[in-house]
Parts: structure tokens; sequence; C-alpha cells
């Protein structure tokens, strides 16, 4: 009997998660069967715990040149993101109410600005342009005395641009007005010193870089009063209360170590597949276009949008061939809901629904690039005959 030929898969959805690193689990297992003590308590083993706690929180305050104590761990960037709007609001209220964010965050930081709206709090949209990249000048208009935050992502989980939070700092820093940034897109892909930029607050998340998911952190500048946004047995120096997630921090701590060991060469090994894709579809695929900034983004983002058909149907064709993407356009009941980042870049609906992301990571190999770039072509071909959004709609 002739046996059955195993499906072909390549996974390129690394923004989405990314899988856990073998020496990553490695350094986990003890602390799920051995040195499993909480931290909390007092004995020798609770002491182990939280030796192991102390080591991790020195990994990233090295990668982040800032204090041990600055940083704080959480269940997940949503989490951390919730706790940092909505902490300084509570902490500072009574010198304003105004927040700021920009109009491409994650939903998480959007909806949290949108609570906060409905709870008192002035919420403002700082624009950005075709690029996706904040508007500087405009950012500086609608910072008021009132203002006491501005949250904007270090780079965009969809189209991947890099925001300029250098600058973005020095301006906050200027208007005296405290800056926090989720940057859980490119924490541990560059390095991000503290020392030198001007954030007082920032979140990072493990499952990002191929350490487990549910731990994240959220780093708070010395001096930066926020309050809690759990309450309980008073964790984390009284900040976050929860029992504390010992395995998941050891991975994570281990997961940054391993980026920070390998982020050059895999900055550059994916830089030219990245570009190899982008160049293979702008030069073979008519009417394909590049989202976000050409040069400015992640070393392993693609975002691509194709005229005349759904992104959807895209992926979902390119999933029976065993390529996984996302697509930033979902069918929620009967209505299609487009991308808020790719409309605050100025493309209309009708373009954006056309859009797939293809995320590169440490196991993306040029035979797994190759086969993407043999198929897509076909499918993009393939969902153009079948699409309703023939031409002659298109142009109406």
């Amino acid at each position: 009997m002739k046996k059955a030929k195993t499906k072909k898969y390549v996974y390129l959805d690394y923004a989405a998660t990314t899988p856990v690193d073998k020496a990553v689990i490695k350094a986990m297992l003890p602390y799920f069967s051995e040195k499993f003590a909480n931290p909390a308590s007092i004995h020798s083993m609770g002491t182990e715990a939280n030796k192991a706690l102390d080591k991790a929180r020195e990994v990233f305050a090295n990668y982040l040149s800032c204090q041990i104590s600055e940083i704080f761990f959480t269940s997940s960037a949503t989490e951390s993101n919730n706790w940092a709007l909505k902490g300084v609001a509570s902490a500072y209220k009574n010198k304003g109410k105004k927040i700021i964010v920009s109009s491409i965050e994650h939903d998480c930081v959007l909806n949290s600005a949108k609570w906060l709206s409905q709870n008192g709090f002035e919420v403002e949209y700082a624009p950005v342009d075709g690029f996706g990249t904040v508007d500087l000048e405009k950012l500086e208009k609608i910072i008021t005395p009132d203002t006491i935050l501005v949250s904007i992502m270090h780079s965009n989980n969809e189209i991947g641009t890099l925001q300029p939070v250098e600058e973005i700092g020095k301006l906050c820093k200027a208007k005296k007005v405290l800056f926090h940034t989720d940057a859980s897109q490119s924490f541990g892909k560059m390095p991000i010193n503290m020392k030198k930029l001007n954030i007082d607050l920032l979140t990072a998340s493990s499952h990002k870089m191929y350490g487990p998911k549910g731990v994240a952190l959220l780093y708070i500048r010395t001096g930066t009063l926020i309050e809690p946004l759990l309450h309980g047995g008073g964790h984390e120096r009284g900040k976050r209360s929860s029992t504390v997630n010992v395995a998941g921090i050891v991975g994570f701590a281990k997961a940054l170590e391993l980026c920070v060991k390998e982020m050059y060469s895999e900055k550059l090994r994916q830089i030219k597949l990245r570009d190899q894709i982008i160049k293979f579809i702008l030069k073979n695929i008519p009417n394909s276009h590049l989202n976000g900034h050409p040069k400015n983004r992640l070393f392993n983002n693609v975002n691509v949008r194709f005229d005349f058909i759904e992104g959807e149907a895209l992926m979902m064709d390119l999933d029976s061939k065993g390529i996984e993407v996302s697509t930033v356009s979902a069918c929620a009941s009967s209505k299609l809901q487009f991308s808020h980042v790719l409309l605050a870049c100025g493309i209309e609906e009708k373009y954006a629904q056309g859009t797939i992301r293809i995320s590169l990571g440490r196991y993306t190999t040029q035979k797994d690039v190759n086969y993407l770039l043999k198929v897509l072509p076909k499918s993009v071909e393939k969902m153009r005959k079948i699409s309703p959004m023939s031409v002659t709609n298109w142009t109406m």
C-alpha cells in the first residue's frame, strides 16, 4: 500500500505568535515539577523560585539598560497595555484628563482608551501618514496642558512600520507628558536602550519572541506613578497582584537571551528573505502594492494588498496549500471588517480588503520562501477569476 503523502506546511504568521524554542522549554521544565514553589513563600524552595525571578529580571534590565526594579511581569501585552493606560490615568487624574494614542494602535490600547473616554477622560488620536508613521508636527499640536499620557507603539503589528520613538519621547519630555510604547513586535528584534530613549512605560510580550504564551512585562520608569490594575496580595512589589508565573518568566528571559545572541545575524537573514518576497510580488503580480514604510519597517514583515480580491479568500486558498499567513480583513457575521490601520493610512476600503500579512521568523527557510513565491501568483490569479470584485465593479 502506497504511503499517503504528508501535507506541506509553511508557517509565515510569526507576527501573530511564535513557536516556543526548544532551549526555552528546557529552561522552563524544572519550574513545573521540581522548583515549583511560590516565590512569595519565605521557605527555601520559595526563596529559590524568587531567585529565578530576580535572575530573569536582570536579563530584561540588561537588554533595556534600565534598573531591575523597573521591570514588572504581567500575563500578556493586553494586560500591560491596559495597566499602562488605566493605571497612569488613575494616578494622574488630578493633573489632567487627556490621553493621546495613535490611530493605528493595537485593539487593546484603542479599547483601553475607549474605556477611559467613557469614564471621564478625553482621548485624542494622533494621525499617521500614508506609510503609517505618526506625524510629529500634528502630535505636538494636540498635546495640551491637560495631557498626561501619550501611547504610541514602537512598531505596528500589521504593516510593520517603525515609529520615531526617540523623537516622540523627546517631545513628550519637553511637554512634561508621560510616554508609553507597545514594543511587543520589536522587542528582541532590535536594541532598545532606555537610557537613550525618553520612554516612561514599555510593553513587551513573550510569545512574540519564541517564549511561552501567558507572560509579558511592563517597564515602568522610576518615579512614574501608576495605580494597580489588579488588587490582591500585593505581588510584584505591591503593583501587580497575582501569583507569579515563574516557569513562564524563566522561559521569557531565556527567549530574550536567544534573541539577543542572534539579533544581528537574524536581522540580515530575514531582511534578505523579506526583500526577496516584496520584490517578487511587486514585479510579478499585477496590481499588487506594499503597505507600510518601504524601508523603515520590521525586518520580518511583509504586508501586501492585491486589487480585485478579498484577502481572506486568498488567505484560505493559501492555507489549503499549506501556507499559513494572516489577513487584517475578517468577516464578523455578515459584515466585512476592515483594518483600522490601513484606513488610518488613507487606503480606501475596497483596496484595504485585499491585504494579507506575511511575517517571517527564526525557522523560515529559503525553501519556504521559494514555495510561497511559487504558489502565491497562482492563488492570486485564481481568486481574481472567481472573485465577485470584478474590474468593472471595482471602478464603479
